[in-house]
Formats: structure tokens, C-alpha cells, sequence
């Protein structure tokens, strides 16, 4: 399977760390125009530095009506932490240590003339899977500041030898030409990429919140995600330690019909930085569990 048509990608690591094992064969379908409004539900009462390389333009999506989604409002107190690593390590049909995965908060910078936060995955499968599938992903997001949503998104794939560079702007209006370097994708307004999508769900007061729902452009398509809380003081245990957390569950549409091989469980630490802890799917052909190793 050519890079070009599907790649094994973040997929909703709205986490950054997970999906690496999601393989998908979408990019080759027409873009269906996504017309879910980003917002979050109220919960029930309850007793309890680096700039953009050149790389080669990439396939933009198929324009969609910008005046049909409101801009979401800008969030003040996204509390991210530049320098941030977390590490993960990969466990598929039980087999463990496939894969090692990486989520960074690279800098917060100046982006098109708007604040923004730089942000990063990595995968890279070990041994015994590495000698059937090698694969050296690299993921950057540049998203807004206060909503997190995607300015720009890039992947940079590593598969079984073939490498592809995509590097996507994205405009809302499509008024802008796109810079030589990069494509250019019309999105909703909110849309946000896999990245910022998992740091946004990750700094939710699931709390006060009964449903996250927005637009989620994943280098092919835009997606209509939606979160919800499935399980409050979880107690999670991962290499990195024993955790109490919250899981999220996340669940992916496409065109109004849920994707049944789409479906993520996220467990967000109840800690100060609500670090992602654990994410758990369920794949087409088989489960897969990625936990935290190390935090730096």
C-alpha cells in the first residue's frame, strides 16, 4: 500500500501517541464537506523553534462553505508547557514494545502573525515488528494559541522505505495563495489537526463538560470528532506510574456515519498538567494500548 493513498497515521492521537496502527485507505475518496458546529456540551447536574521547511505542495481538500461554522472562542488558558516530552511505548494483539512514541511541545512562537503552539509526534516500530514494517514518522502541528486550531499540519513518512513530505496550510477563505512550499487545505473554521485536537481534549473540565465536538482535519480528510466522558477517577497503571484518570472516550464520523474502526479510549491523568497516560483502540484486526513511559 503506497504511502500516497493511506498511511499508518496519528489518526485521532488526538493523543498523539496512538493510532500509529489505524490503517486507513480514505485519502483517495472525495472530500465530503463536514458541517458539524465545534462546541462543547454542558454537563448534567452531578452529586459528584523550527519554521516550516520547504517540502512539496500537498492535495488540498475540496473547499467547504466557511460562513455555515462559527469561529470557536479563543481560550485563554490553554496550559500548555514548552519542552514537554512524553514518551510511549506500543502494544499490539498483546505483543508488546512494538513501537516507541513520542508527544513534544516544541515552543510556543509567532505563526503568520499569530501566537502559536508548535507541536510534534514521532514513531519509530522496534523489533520484532521493525523487520516487517519499518516505519519513522514525524509529525508537526503550528496551532492557534487560545483555540488550538491548525494553521498548519505536517507529516513527514517513513514507510517500509518510501518517504512522503505534506505540508498543509490552512485557510478558512482560501483568499490566500499558499506559500511555494506548501499545499493548501480549506477547512472549517476550528478545524483542528490530531495534535491539537489531543491537547485541546487534554486541558477539557470533564467536570463541567458532557460532550467535545468539532471538525479534525488528518492530512487526507476532514472528520467530525466527538469526546465525551466515559469514566471519572479511573485508576490507570503504565510504565510510568499508577495514575488516577479520567477516561474520555473519542468516536470519529465521516460524513455523518461513525466509523466503526475509529473508536479510542483516552485516559487523562487527574494531575495538574492532565498528562495523557493511556490510550486503548480497537482496530480492524486487532486491539492496541499505548501507555506512558516517561515524562520530561
Amino acid at each position: 500500500m503506497g504511502l500516497a493513498k493511506g498511511t499508518i497515521g496519528v489518526a485521532v492521537v488526538l493523543v498523539a501517541a496512538g493510532a500509529y496502527y489505524w490503517v486507513h485507505e480514505r485519502a483517495s475518496r472525495p472530500q465530503p464537506e463536514l458541517a458539524s458546529t465545534p462546541e462543547v456540551r454542558p454537563a448534567e447536574p452531578s452529586p459528584i523553534s523550527r519554521d516550516p521547511a520547504p517540502e512539496p505542495a500537498a492535495r488540498a481538500a475540496q473547499p467547504v462553505e466557511p460562513n455555515k461554522v462559527a469561529a470557536p472562542v479563543p481560550d485563554p488558558g490553554m496550559p500548555l508547557r514548552t519542552g514537554e516530552i512524553l514518551d510511549y511505548t506500543a502494544e499490539v494483539a498483546k505483543v508488546s514494545n512494538v513501537a516507541n512514541l513520542r508527544l513534544q511541545v516544541a515552543e510556543r512562537r509567532n505563526f503568520l502573525g499569530k501566537t502559536a503552539w508548535h507541536l510534534q509526534a514521532f514513531a519509530h516500530t522496534e523489533n520484532p515488528l521493525r523487520l516487517v514494517f519499518e516505519l519513522d514518522d514525524q509529525f508537526d502541528s503550528y496551532s492557534d494559541a487560545g483555540t488550538l486550531a491548525s494553521l498548519q499540519y505536517e507529516m513527514h513518512l517513513s514507510e517500509r522505505g518510501q518517504k512522503v513530505d505534506s505540508v498543509q496550510r490552512m485557510t478558512v477563505t482560501g483568499r490566500d495563495p499558499p506559500p511555494a512550499h506548501a499545499g493548501q487545505t480549506r477547512v472549517l473554521p476550528g478545524t483542528r489537526d490530531p495534535l491539537g485536537m489531543m491537547q485541546y481534549l487534554r486541558h477539557v473540565d470533564w467536570s463541567k463538560t458532557q460532550e467535545v465536538r468539532g471538525p479534525v482535519y488528518d492530512g487526507h480528510k476532514l472528520y467530525d470528532v466527538r469526546a465525551s466522558l466515559a469514566g471519572a477517577w479511573q485508576s490507570v497503571a503504565v510504565p510510568a506510574g499508577t495514575y488516577p484518570a479520567d477516561k474520555v472516550e473519542v468516536r470519529v464520523f465521516d460524513d455523518g456515519a461513525e466509523m466503526k474502526d475509529a473508536h479510542f479510549l483516552i485516559y487523562f491523568a487527574r494531575n495538574e498538567a492532565r498528562t495523557p497516560v493511556l490510550l486503548e483502540a480497537e482496530l480492524p484486526f486487532a486491539s492496541a494500548r499505548v501507555a506512558l513511559k516517561s515524562v520530561r
